[in-house]
């Protein structure tokens, strides 16, 4: 064919051209306009020329972070700040060693959350080589296999069904082509596609003749040309709607930095007191500046980054294992404050395969109903009239509709293989579900067509909307049968007018519960004309009977859903679908409940944001959305005060996703961009996976909560010693360098122990933690004046009391030094729970948590009796029966903590 468009040349008029109206041009127009062949494809030469303009076919990937990134990255946090702070400060009074053992602590912490976080990119990374999708390609005459990446504006592309959808293409030939958009429109019904041209002012979904990337075909083939590629496609636009969204903070984020800059303000207060006593007790100016130094060290929880990473980790590790990848640690603790999840309903509530669930029968005056068990396209199940099998007049009327169903039929129904462990269709879902039907009622699919071959077919038509196909039984009978919209068959039909009504009054009872209905007919004894059409069908054909189906919950979801809701986590579905079929499943599951309503994208589209506001509390399912109102619903969610997290696996999915406070993306049928866009990519696609994934970051939340009032309570401890010890006159009864082996090195074996706590059974009992709820809330902050005051009463006791006694000082400081270890040693039982006894017999059962206090013991012991470390450390050996005494004192903390928990139990009653 002659060429008469220039081929584009520059990004501008590349632009230009995909820009165009592809749809409303013939076939033979768009051909023009691409510069394209449709008989031959394009030249070597030429793809690599237009490849140089366009780029390769693949979306844009925001650079991703060197390794010396993510390290630095892990140095944003206030708490890292202080600790810099202190380590500049004790340099300056020519503390080297203090210096060097805080600048190892922050060090430590940045190459644990850098590894991480490395760990699950890499992950990530596996899954996008896993994932390369393969194209049929028509170059040079010749076809060929190319990796998606490779096409070019201008390509003529092979699809089949069962063929993904790699660029936008007009289609140039197509047969039967059918293809699923539900990844970009949410739309779970296939499309019938044509080659006709449409009005240029046509909406995306009612393109018929464009398909689209991130779609795939269903049935039929197809010859298209490729248009626009990489950032140009339909995937392409969505993907730039979500690099512009913007990644709220975590709410731990948020209540770490409150609690960084509470603990700034307090170690500036501190450090200006402890100048004021100083001066007023006269003491010299360097000895006053080391104890501010050993104040501020005090006041900082040089374990608590390392701890937190740590926490943070082990939740990672624990979802890796259940299915779940973490793309950023932050992801976990951030699920576990979560109070709505926006999830897709294809693929995500549902299986994303059609099941038949109710069939109608045209026997007796209003006819039978027959339920159908089993769901997915596992040919399992049975077909029950009242819960009981089907009487005798049923059964004889079944047998006609499932040979019809599965007679008038194209699709193919694949048993597992040892490539996939389902049962799958290839073809279109709706005539799959219909195979799977016939078989559950012992009709064999395959043997049928061998037995009633077929003779003459007229194929599904968007305008009759039925399909017939003629069969040679196997007595040499003719026989046609005939399938379609209800609306479209009964007209064909020729039984009595009341019998019809009454089908009719069923196919809307049908309708109304979100089921698609399909009606069946059959001709007997005569051949089908496919040359005279539909017309001479009219009047010849009698009723068989109505199907109704559904794409149906996935196994496990409605319990899911009861335990979000147990736990105070409101789901809400939002989806592409009809808003009928979308509020159908949301109460089946438990999404929709008494008062609550869907809204469709149109209804979206007229609210104001006040109204919005407004309304989200009655709002149970969003249908018919686009992505950009998927954005505009996480965004209104937000305003209320909510923690969102955002589940899905299409390309309509990813702005929303990348938005909400965690995006959560199916990681077996999720598009490349909805698991980028994500921080957690759920491999085995199971929302009772993700569900798993909100408690175990509800008991990491839980872990750091006690973790951070373990460390809290040792820098109170030890700030209200000394402050009590200067305000009596009495020496430093610590100095600085022992204050920094208990906070690093006593703690460090004490807090990995509070981290590693499994999940609490009535975790998923509670309701979230508001996001407004600080981290040291009221409760903790008296838990920590208690423990605290009881701890530096204690110590500041026997510091007196062993000073009057005429103990040198070096052997005082080494004993109370241990005394304050040991206190840590039975506050982190007291840290553990809130309410239930620290000495039940799951102690035993927390080889972490022995395993850490043998280590901490071990080490104390070293410092006590180690020759180098006595001189570092300032400290000297104490006798057994010393050590005795003052591991009675410290477990008062303990004791004083188990009265305060019995007191609790009983008020709770």
């Amino acid at each position: 064919m002659s060429i008469a468009a220039p081929i584009p040349t520059d990004e501008s008029s590349a632009a230009t051209a995909e820009q165009a109206h592809w749809h409303a041009l013939s076939p033979e127009a768009a051909a023009v306009r691409a510069a394209a062949d449709p008989a031959r494809g394009l030249g070597a030469a030429e793809v690599e020329r237009r490849r140089r303009v366009h780029g390769e076919n693949a979306l844009p990937q925001a650079p991703g972070r060197s390794r010396w990134q993510g390290f630095l990255r892990q140095f944003r946090s206030p708490l890292i700040y202080l600790l810099l702070a202190a380590a500049g400060l004790a340099l300056v009074l020519g503390e080297r060693a203090d210096a060097l053992v805080i600048l190892a602590v922050v060090f430590a912490n940045a190459v644990i959350g850098s590894v991480q976080e490395g760990r699950a990119e890499r992950s990530m990374a596996a899954l996008r080589r896993l994932s390369a999708q393969q194209v049929r390609v028509l170059r040079e005459g010749a076809e060929s296999v190319l990796e998606a990446r490779a096409l070019v504006p201008g390509d003529i592309v092979l699809l089949a069904a069962g063929d993904a959808v790699v660029a936008d293409a007009r289609l140039l030939e197509a047969a039967q082509l059918q293809v699923s958009e539900a990844a970009l429109t949410g739309e779970s019904v296939p499309v019938a596609k044509s080659t006709e041209a449409v009005p240029a002012a046509a909406g995306l979904a009612d393109r018929r003749n464009m398909v689209y990337a991130g779609t795939h075909a269903v049935a039929g083939r197809a010859r298209a040309l490729v248009i626009a590629t990489g950032a140009a496609t339909e995937v392409g636009r969505v993907a730039d709607l979500t690099q512009g969204a913007r990644e709220p903070p975590t709410p731990l984020q948020q209540r770490l930095w409150q609690f960084g800059r509470v603990l700034v303000r307090a170690a500036l207060a501190l450090f200006v007191l402890v100048l004021l006593l100083g001066l007023w007790r006269g003491l010299p100016m360097g000895e006053l500046l080391m104890v501010a130094v050993s104040q501020t060290v005090s006041i900082v929880p040089e374990g608590l980054p390392v701890a937190l990473t740590i926490a943070l980790a082990v939740g990672m590790q624990r979802l890796a294992a259940r299915g779940a990848i973490v793309r950023e640690l932050s992801a976990v603790e951030t699920l576990g404050s979560t109070t709505v999840i926006c999830t897709d309903k294809t693929g995500t509530l549902t299986r994303n395969e059609m099941t038949v669930r109710r069939l109608w029968l045209p026997l007796g005056a209003d006819g039978l109903r027959v339920e159908v068990e089993g769901s997915g396209y596992e040919p399992q199940g049975r077909l029950l009239c009242g819960g009981d099998a089907p009487p005798e007049p049923a059964r004889a009327a079944l047998q006609p509709l499932l040979q019809a169903a599965a007679g008038c039929n194209d699709a193919e129904l694949l048993p597992p293989q040892e490539d996939r462990s389902d049962w799958t269709v290839l073809g279109d879902p709706t005539e799959g579900a219909l195979l799977v039907l016939a078989a559950k009622g012992g009709v064999d699919p395959a043997a049928l067509r061998g037995q009633a071959p077929r003779t003459a077919e007229l194929p599904f038509d968007a305008a009759t909307m039925l399909m017939a196909t003629g069969h040679r039984l196997e007595d040499g009978a003719l026989q046609v049968w005939i399938k379609g919209a209800p609306e479209a068959v009964l007209r064909l039909c020729c039984d009595d007018e009341a019998l019809l009504q009454a089908a009719r009054a069923e196919a809307e009872a049908m309708a109304g519960q979100a089921l698609r209905v399909l009606a069946f007919a059959a001709i007997d004894g005569q051949p089908l004309d496919a040359a005279a059409g539909v017309d001479a069908l009219r009047g010849r054909a009698r009723l068989l009977g109505l199907a109704g189906q559904i794409d149906p919950p996935r196994p496990g979801v409605g319990e899911a859903v009861g335990q979000c809701l147990t736990a105070g986590i409101r789901p809400i579905m939002v989806t592409g679908d009809h808003r009928l079929t979308g509020l159908a499943i949301a109460r089946e599951l438990g999404i929709a409940r008494e008062g609550e309503r869907a809204v469709d994208g149109a209804e979206l589209a007229a609210m104001s944001e006040s109204e919005l506001h407004r309304a989200l509390p009655s709002i149970a399912v969003f249908a018919r959305v686009q992505p950009a109102q998927k954005l505009r619903i996480v965004q209104a969610l937000q305003a209320r005060g909510e923690v969102v997290a955002m589940t899905g696996d299409g390309v309509n999915d990813a702005p929303a996703l990348a938005s909400a406070d965690v995006g959560v993306a199916m990681g077996r049928i999720g598009t490349e961009v909805a698991k980028s866009a994500s921080k957690i990519v759920v491999t085995d696609d199971n929302f009772a996976t993700i569900v798993g994934a909100v408690a175990q970051g509800r008991a990491v939340y839980g872990n750091v909560r006690n973790l951070v009032l373990f460390l809290a309570a040792t820098s109170v401890d030890e700030i209200l010693l000394l402050l009590l010890a200067l305000l009596a006159g009495l020496p430093l009864p610590l100095v600085a360098v022992q204050i920094l082996w208990i906070n690093i090195v006593t703690e460090s074996t004490l807090t990995p122990n509070l981290v590693m706590d499994p999940l609490d059974v009535r975790a998923m009992q509670r309701p979230p933690v508001p996001r407004t709820r600080p981290l040291l809330d009221g409760a903790m902050l008296q838990r920590i004046a208690l423990m605290a005051g009881t701890a530096a009463g204690i110590g500041l006791a026997w510091f007196g009391w062993r000073l009057a006694q005429g103990v040198e000082l070096s052997t005082v400081r080494t004993e109370v030094f241990t005394l304050v270890a040991m206190t840590q040693w039975f506050n982190v039982l007291n840290c553990r729970s809130g309410n239930e006894s620290a000495l039940g017999h799951a102690l035993l059962r927390r080889p972490w948590l022995l395993g850490g206090l043998a280590l901490s013991v071990l080490l104390q012991a070293l410092v006590l009796y180690a020759p180098p470390l006595n001189a570092l450390f300032h400290t000297v050996p104490l006798p057994p029966a010393t050590l005795l005494a003052l591991l009675g004192l410290a477990s008062i903390v303990l004791w004083v903590e188990e009265l305060r928990r019995m007191r609790a139990r009983s008020l709770h009653r």
